[in-house]
């Protein structure tokens, strides 16, 4: 068991595990058909985007809300006070330390990239109601903080949870296919179907990570493009990509302990630094007014939005799909890189601190973020001067630094949010890196250098064949086609821990049980024994 609990430390052994090997074959195949014929995948990737969105949105919505309904019920239940690991561990992580990597790894570059273009994109084209209206801001946060908020954790909780619990309460390897121990045997996690299940969330994460990739070079193009006039085309998007590329590698090198730890807490202060900046300067009052509001009408509306798939098609044709079927394929698709990465370093804690701290607190800081950087870019459309709108509409990259030009010493402000675009960049393409590594070496939480290289690269080269066969479009495609098999899998996951959890709990309590038994029986046999004297006496 402990050998397997290690999982492979040899290089030249993980290069023979089938799960490395299938994984490794169905990526280099992709990378060469998508660079060879770019136009030929973007189609065929569209078509099978249009048939998933039509056909099974339904399952996204439906799953995401399943995921966290469960996760609640887990957190109020007395299941959460089980830990994830030995009963007498401490958590391995400070709290500030620990908040910083989760945030890094489970959001990152999509804030920076979503956080002015979302919610001008819903003041633009609602859900519902008249576009471009006060109304429309209002329902332009109130969906932004529905698609970053308690769902999207609670997916992550989902697969962060189920690996924590039986790679350190139960001491199997960190794969995945170890959630589904009750299912398929202690033999059978790494057996075809282990290997079937590791090769889906290896596939799965590729997709996820290319995607934020993608949208942090086509982000970290518009800055180049406003600060020094380079055109943000494919060509500048590739060379951003492979810079970061090789900056992550060296980071993932380096070990989680150093760098993965300090990148993120140095980019949390740098992130932290310039959201404080732009509530300062910019319309403060209407910041903390809108914040106020949507937090309202998020939570008084969550259960509504939370099924919505317009099924009698009353609302903005096409909007679903858009956006909140996308994020929620979008976040199943990262939940096995960000779920494995935030079991890696979420040992010793109980479940109940486990959920609160990765739902609630990244939850809070994605309001506030959208509140801060949404509200200006809101403000500055419906009551100034405006040309947010139009830049967003023809490049939603460039809506973050469109935003920042309203303040003095704008190019500096450009400046720090590319410093931090980078560090999210190299954190991720870093976390990625690292969970494949861990997911090819047979659960190895600490994956040789050789395949973390490897992996690395193969990440920088999805990212750079999905930009070249479609843009946005095609990230957008690789998101649903990732996360729909692996939303199966996860329900299987959710169904292993509450039947696991159950069953540790029955078997805590049968000494209790027994007792309880043996005290009745003991109070019974004096009982009788007094009535027998008491007999005898008379």
């Amino acid at each position: 068991m402990k050998e397997k609990q290690k999982g492979l430390t040899c290089f030249g052994d993980c290069l023979k595990t089938p799960t490395l090997i299938l994984s490794l074959t169905i990526a280099v195949v992709f990378v060469f058909f998508g660079a060879v014929y770019p136009e030929a995948t973007g189609e065929r990737m569209e078509l099978v985007f249009d048939w998933m969105v039509t056909s099974l949105g339904w399952s996204f919505m439906l799953g995401a809300s399943i995921f966290l309904f469960l996760i609640v019920y887990l957190m109020l239940s007395p299941l959460g006070e089980i830990k994830l690991g030995a009963d007498h561990e401490k958590p391995a992580y400070s709290n500030s330390a620990w908040f910083a990597m989760l945030f890094s790894a489970g959001m990152g570059i999509g804030l920076l990239f979503w956080g002015v273009s979302e919610p001008i994109w819903h003041y633009m084209w609602p859900p519902y109601g008249e576009a471009n209206t006060a109304e429309a801001i209002h329902t332009a946060m109130q969906y932004s903080f529905f698609h970053w908020g308690f769902h999207p954790w609670a997916i992550y909780a989902v697969v962060a949870g189920s690996l924590a619990y039986f790679s350190y309460r139960k001491g199997l390897p960190m794969l995945l296919s170890s959630t589904l121990e009750p299912i398929l045997g202690r033999k059978g996690i790494e057996g075809k179907y282990g290997v079937l299940i590791n090769t889906i969330g290896v596939l799965a994460t590729l997709f996820g990570i290319a995607t934020t990739l993608g949208l942090g070079a086509m982000q970290l193009g518009a800055g180049v493009e406003r600060l020094f006039g380079y055109a943000s085309e494919p060509s500048l998007w590739i060379v951003i990509i492979i810079i970061v590329t090789i900056l992550a590698i060296i980071s993932t090198v380096s070990g989680i302990d150093r760098g993965i730890k300090w990148l993120s807490q140095i980019n949390l202060t740098v992130a932290g630094l310039l959201l404080l900046l732009v509530l300062i300067i910019g319309p403060t009052l209407f910041i903390l007014d809108i914040f106020t509001h949507s937090v309202g009408a998020y939570l008084q509306n969550l259960l509504q939005m939370s099924f919505a798939t317009d099924a009698a098609g009353a609302g903005a044709e096409g909007w679903g799909a858009a956006w909140t079927i996308f994020y929620w394929a979008w976040w199943i698709a990262w939940a096995p890189f960000v779920g494995s990465f935030i079991a890696r370093v979420s040992r010793g804690r109980t479940i109940r601190s486990f959920i609160v701290g990765v739902m609630l607190v990244p939850t809070v800081v994605s309001m506030v973020w959208f509140s801060v950087f949404g509200g200006l870019a809101l403000f500055t459309e419906h009551f100034g001067p405006g040309g947010i709108a139009a830049a967003v509409e023809v490049d939603e990259a460039v809506g973050f630094f469109t935003a920042l030009a309203e303040f003095p010493f704008a190019a500096l402000l450009v400046v720090v949010a590319m410093i931090s675009i980078s560090i999210f960049f190299v954190t991720s393409s870093d976390s990625g890196t690292y969970v494949i590594g861990m997911l090819t070496s047979k659960g190895n939480p600490h994956p040789p250098v050789g395949i973390r290289i490897i992996w690395g690269t193969i990440e920088g080269a999805f990212a750079a064949v999905l930009l070249l066969a479609g843009g946005l479009e095609a990230l957008q495609t690789a998101s649903i086609i990732g996360g729909f098999p692996f939303m199966l899998i996860m329900l299987l996951m959710i169904y292993c821990l509450f039947k696991a959890l159950y069953m540790e709990l029955q078997e805590e309590s049968l000494p209790l049980e027994r007792a309880k038994l043996r005290a009745t029986i003991k109070e019974l046999q004096e009982k009788i024994d007094q009535k027998e004297a008491e007999a005898e006496t008379s």
